[in-house]
């Protein structure tokens, strides 16, 4: 189990991480989503020991991390931008990640890389950006680490690539009880793969709940309101958002399904039906309840 306490970091008077604490369990998948700048990068950067917190912890089965090589050796970082050694082909790679991998599947890789249509000898500075990801993401699973923490992973990836990528994650969870850690701007790519999410937002967490509560726990009505009745008036529900098109409304609603029926049912609507919200919508109706509202980006 991984779990950050108090968790900050600091970029001069940029506070990029901001007392975070966050608890991601074993066999889930943990996904890390957040507005531009929001500290995702640098929130995994300190959980994979990249970087030093200013203040806090970052423990796996309760050891720190940081500096810590026994610990390290659990997990394995696919960064945003890719690294290599220089002039390195995936074979080499493979050779050095065998000295920092105990576990580290020979064959597998080797299997991986033909079933890729990649060439093991030709130096990755030829590759393509998503062809470059391809390579990270074969010597992570390979690696045989405990956990895998990956930013933007599927950033650069053709779709089919990214289904196989998620099959590959999907696999392994299921035969050694892998951990993915997955932070993306793309959160329909998240949505049928995550078990938990994170939301991050001017470097704090503004949520961090399993995806299927979070969808139970928020929904949208779309409904036609007695003459005379606003919107405003529904005093029952906790209506986060309200949008009009004419009689019809579409109301942003905090609570449970149940909840939702019987408060928007005591008005006697015309009509009403209640909608599940996508995992995008969630996002964007909890980040404009903090501030980060599209029309005062426009306007």
């Amino acid at each position: 189990m991984i779990e950050t306490k108090n968790l900050t970091k600091r970029f001069g008077d940029i506070v990029a991480v901001d007392h975070i604490d966050a608890v991601i369990k074993d066999g889930s998948v943990f996904g890390l989503i957040g507005t531009n700048g929001a500290g995702k990068s640098t929130f995994l950067r300190m959980l994979s020991g990249v970087l030093r917190p200013d203040e806090g912890t970052v423990t796996i089965d309760g050891k720190e991390v940081f500096e810590n090589t026994l610990i390290k050796s659990r997990f394995f970082y696919i960064s945003d931008d890719q690294y290599f050694f220089n002039n390195a082909t995936p074979k080499e790679m493979m050779d050095f990640y065998r000295t920092v991998y105990p576990e580290f599947d020979n064959n597998r890789f080797h299997h991986l890389m033909k079933s890729f249509e990649l060439d093991e000898r030709r130096k990755i500075n030829t590759f393509s950006k998503g062809m470059k990801k391809q390579v990270s993401v074969i010597c992570g699973v390979c690696a045989g680490t405990d956990y895998l923490f990956c930013d933007e992973t599927f950033d650069g990836l053709d779709p089919v690539m990214r289904q196989t990528v998620k099959s590959i994650f999907v696999g392994d969870m299921e035969e050694r009880n892998l951990t993915p850690i997955i932070a993306s701007h793309n959160l329909r790519e998240l949505e049928d793969i995550c078990d938990h999410v994170g939301l991050l937002h001017k470097g704090g967490i503004l949520l961090s709940r399993d995806l299927e509560d979070m969808k139970l726990n928020i929904h949208k009505i779309q409904c036609v309101l007695l003459p005379g009745t606003e919107p405003e008036d529904i005093k029952d529900l906790d209506i986060m958002k309200i949008e009009r098109r004419g009689s019809l409304c579409t109301l942003t609603v905090r609570g449970t399904r149940e909840e939702i029926e019987a408060g928007i049912a005591a008005y006697e609507p015309v009509f009403a039906e209640i909608i599940p919200l996508t995992l995008e919508e969630i996002f964007i109706s909890e980040t404009e309840v903090a501030g980060y509202d599209i029309k005062k980006l426009v306007l």
